[in-house]
C-alpha cells in the first residue's frame, strides 16, 4: 500500500518509484482522498486504488478519527506486505494502523509544516502523534539531516529506524536542461510554491520591490494556487496589491511546470523550511540557479556561489541582497552554474538512488513481492 494526502503526489512525485515496485512483482495499491483524473492515472499505471477521505489542514480530531478508523479497515482488510507513505495524517495514522496489523511500515518524513516552524501547543501534539505512529515502523526516512536530528534528538524515532534520502527522486530526462530563453537581458526572478506566508512569499514581494529599483526592467513572477487551506495563506487582496504596485507578476499552477522554469533566469524559493524541495531540484536538473534560504531543506541544494546564493529566512532586504548578487552576474557565471546544479542533481538526487533505497529497506525487512 502506498498512500498520500492527495492522489497528484503519488503520481508526480513517486509515480517511479511506483513503477519500480510494480517492475519488482508487487501489487500496489494507491490509498488518497477521491480524485477522478489522478485515480484513473494511478490505475493506468497498474495500481488498484482506494478512497480514503482526509483534510490535511484540517485540525478536528473526529475527522483524523475517521481517517484512522478507515486506514485501520483497508489494512485489514488487504493485508499488506508493507506500508509506504508520504505526508503528515498518512505517515502518522497510517504507520499506527499498520503497525496494529503487523505490518511494516516506511513512512517518509519530506517535511515537517507549520507545527514545527512556529512552535506552539501544535508542535506537541504533533511530536506525540509522530512518536506514537511511527513507533514500529522499522524504517523513517528523512529528506534533510536537520529534520532527522531533530526527530532522533526529541525521541521521536531512534537513531537504528531513522535514514536519509536524496528527495524523492528526479527524472533526469523528463527534467532536461533548457537552454536559456534571453542573454544579456535583464533577468527574470520566478518563486513557485503556494502562496503562504512559510514559503517567504512576503519577502520575495519586499525582494522584488528593491532589486526592481536598483535593478529595472527585471521581471519578479509568482506561480502557484490562492485560496490555499493553510493557516499561513496569503490572501487574494494581498496579491492583488502587488500587482497592481507592479513590481511583481501572478501565475496561477500549471500541470507541466517544465516551461515555467524554462522561462526563468533564476528560481527563488525564500522557505522557512523544507524537506528538500522538490522544486529546487527540479529547477537545478533543468539547469537554473537558485537564490533560497539558508534553511532545512533549502541550504542543502545550494553550493553558494556555485550554483545559487543563500539569503537569511525571513528576511526581505537580506533575500534582495542575494538576488541583487545573482543580477549582477554575467552570462558567464550564471552558464557555470546551471551546469554545476544540474550535475549536482545527477550525481546525488537522481531517481534512481531514491528507488535502490526504497528497495534495500524492504529487502532488509523481508518484505516479500510473491
Amino acid at each position: 500500500m502506498v498512500a498520500a494526502n492527495q492522489a497528484w503526489n503519488l503520481v508526480n512525485f513517486r509515480g517511479r518509484l511506483i513503477a519500480a515496485l510494480l517492475a519488482q512483482g508487487y501489487r500496489v495499491m494507491a490509498l488518497a482522498p477521491d480524485d477522478d483524473a489522478w485515480a484513473a492515472r494511478l490505475r493506468a499505471m497498474g495500481c488498484l486504488f482506494a478512497v480514503v477521505p482526509m483534510k490535511p489542514a484540517s485540525l478536528s480530531p473526529l475527522a483524523d478519527l475517521r481517517t484512522l478508523w478507515r486506514l485501520h479497515r483497508l489494512i485489514r482488510r488487504h493485508r499488506p506486505a508493507a506500508w509506504l507513505s508520504w505526508t503528515i495524517k498518512p505517515n502518522v495514522y497510517g504507520s499506527f494502523a499498520a503497525g496494529l496489523a503487523g505490518v511494516p511500515a516506511f513512512p517518509n518524513v519530506s517535511g515537517l509544516g507549520t507545527a514545527f516552524i512556529r512552535r506552539n501547543l501544535l508542535t506537541l501534539v504533533a511530536s506525540l502523534l509522530y512518536r506514537r505512529g511511527f513507533a514500529r515502523a522499522p524504517v523513517v526516512f528523512f529528506q534533510n539531516a536537520d529534520d532527522r536530528a531533530l526527530f532522533v534528538g526529541k525521541r521521536l524515532v531512534s537513531a537504528g529506524q531513522a535514514r536519509l534520502l536524496p528527495g524523492s527522486g528526479i527524472d533526469l530526462d523528463h527534467f532536461a536542461v533548457a537552454p536559456r530563453a534571453r542573454h544579456g537581458e535583464p533577468p527574470h526572478f520566478v518563486l513557485i510554491a503556494r502562496l503562504l506566508a512559510d514559503k517567504g512569499v512576503r519577502e520575495f514581494a519586499a525582494a522584488a520591490r528593491i532589486v526592481g529599483a536598483e535593478f529595472p526592467g527585471s521581471r519578479f513572477t509568482l506561480v502557484g494556487p490562492l485560496g490555499v487551506a493553510n493557516r499561513t495563506a496569503i490572501g487574494a487582496d494581498e496579491v492583488a496589491g502587488w500587482l497592481a504596485e507592479g513590481i511583481l507578476d501572478h501565475r496561477p499552477p500549471q500541470d507541466d511546470i517544465r516551461p515555467v522554469i524554462a522561462d526563468a533566469d533564476w528560481i527563488v524559493l525564500p522557505s522557512y523550511r523544507e524537506g528538500l524541495s522538490r522544486v529546487l531540484l527540479e529547477a537545478a536538473a533543468m539547469g537554473r540557479p537558485i537564490v533560497t534560504t539558508d534553511v532545512p531543506g533549502c541550504r542543502d541544494l545550494v553550493r553558494e556561489g556555485v550554483n545559487g546564493f543563500l539569503a537569511p529566512a525571513r528576511d526581505g532586504a537580506g533575500l534582495a541582497g542575494a538576488m541583487a548578487r545573482a543580477a549582477q552576474g554575467g552570462a558567464e557565471e550564471w552558464q557555470a552554474m546551471a551546469q554545476a546544479g544540474r550535475a549536482m542533481v545527477a550525481q546525488e538526487f537522481s531517481a534512481g538512488r531514491v528507488i535502490a533505497l526504497y528497495l534495500a529497506a524492504l529487502d532488509e525487512a523481508n518484505v516479500a513481492n510473491g
